[in-house]
């Protein structure tokens, strides 16, 4: 393996345990319908702790999963991104920008560094112009997704603010097996042991990567995108728990689900499947503070956080952490995409087809599969509640 592949899975294998422990802790928060995207996060907090030192930047570095060695942070982030982007078969964007306060004084190396090694673009606007700046960062947020994500920040956030960094994913892919909307009925879906609603559902009888998982007392089914060389470098996967009220134990056990390895390995798995999936559309709009704060995250919003490596002349602290994302799923594919903004003010074999009926709640995640890395993590218990 290469010196730039080690550093690009040393990075990614960080994202993934953060992505869970993100996802556990925002799970526990959320009793209803939820979408995340963990990478996006991880992006806006991996450039931030650049600019840290002393307890804040440990604090980052914990959480986040850094390696000790930041050449390899710097080169595995570059290669992350760089990859994420070079992706064909479907389309995948992955972009980060840092708007500056209008006389704000930020250090050459923080901001040379982060237009390396993140591909950010930089800004300098006037968010004393508070309505007229948050236009600007909003318009660009729905720029790189396509429209999907609009309003993330709004003029009030930016009155305190010297620092906005902004990371937005999107995404959009085609089924490879594209449901028929002619087969598309109405069925029941168990949203909890005592409440049942009709719901659209889709329906596909294929071959498909199909595993029990034991320990989390459930199922798992991998749904390919569209690809014209038989490589499928972003796949959806569902779990299903096999009892109605049991999506909480997938849930605190995300960390035993090896995506990449299940991808790897589908050619030991595929099997016929009956698969019906609700058609569905979330949406979750996370003010990320108090999530961060139980992964540890305390101080970078203190008045005693150092940042000094962005700014000598400035006090800062983290303000607020946003995220905004959206995903739909429909007989054609999937688009999902979501945008977070952190501020800084001053301081097989023949066989009947397996039936894979997702008539009750469940969980849905869309990974990179050369790294596992999750792009978006969703939990649906009412696919109508979008």
């Amino acid at each position: 393996m290469s010196e730039e592949n080690k550093a690009l899975h040393t990075v990614a294998s960080g994202i993934n345990q953060f992505s869970t422990n993100f996802y556990k802790a925002l799970a526990g928060d959320e009793s209803s319908n939820f979408i995340c995207s963990p990478i996006s996060v991880s992006m806006v907090l991996s450039m931030v702790t650049f600019g840290a030192h002393g307890n804040t930047e440990k604090e980052l570095r914990n959480a986040l999963r850094l390696s000790e060695d930041d050449q390899v942070n710097k080169n595995g982030f570059q290669s992350l991104v760089d990859t994420l982007n070079a992706v064909e078969k479907v389309e995948l964007r992955l972009a980060n920008k840092i708007y500056f306060n209008v006389g704000f004084d930020v250090k050459t190396e923080f901001k040379e560094l982060t237009e390396k090694t993140f591909r950010s673009v930089s800004e300098v606007i006037d968010f004393g112009k508070s309505a007229e700046a948050a236009g600007t960062i909003n318009s660009w947020c729905g720029e790189e997704t396509n429209n999907f994500i609009k309003d993330v920040v709004k003029p009030a956030d930016l009155c305190d603010s010297q620092i906005v960094l902004i990371n937005a994913v999107y995404f959009r892919g085609e089924w490879k097996w594209k449901f028929d909307p002619k087969y598309t009925e109405p069925e029941p879906f168990h949203i909890d042991e005592n409440t049942v609603k009709d719901v659209p559902m889709m329906r596909k009888k294929a071959r498909y990567n199909y595993n029990e998982l034991p320990d989390l007392d459930a199922k798992i089914i991998e749904l390919l995108y569209k690809s014209s060389d038989g490589n499928h470098p972003v796949t959806m996967f569902i779990i299903l728990p096999n009892e109605v009220n049991s999506t909480n134990k997938i849930e605190v056990n995300l960390h035993d689900v090896n995506f990449k390895d299940l991808h790897k390995n589908a050619g030991d798995h595929m099997r016929e499947c009956e698969l019906q999936l609700p058609r569905f559309k979330v949406e979750s709009t996370l003010n990320l503070k108090n999530i961060l704060t139980k992964l540890g995250l305390n101080g970078i919003f203190e008045p005693s956080a150092n940042f000094s490596g962005i700014s000598e002349s400035s006090q800062l602290s983290v303000s607020k952490v946003i995220q905004k994302t959206i995903l739909e799923v429909d007989e054609l594919g999937s688009v999902a995409a979501s945008v977070t903004a952190l501020l800084m003010p001053k301081k097989g074999c023949l066989m009947e087809p397996t039936p894979f009926i997702v008539n009750r709640p469940f969980v849905c995640v869309i990974v990179a599969t050369e790294t596992g890395t999750p792009l978006f993590n969703a939990r649906i218990i009412d696919p109508t509640a979008g």
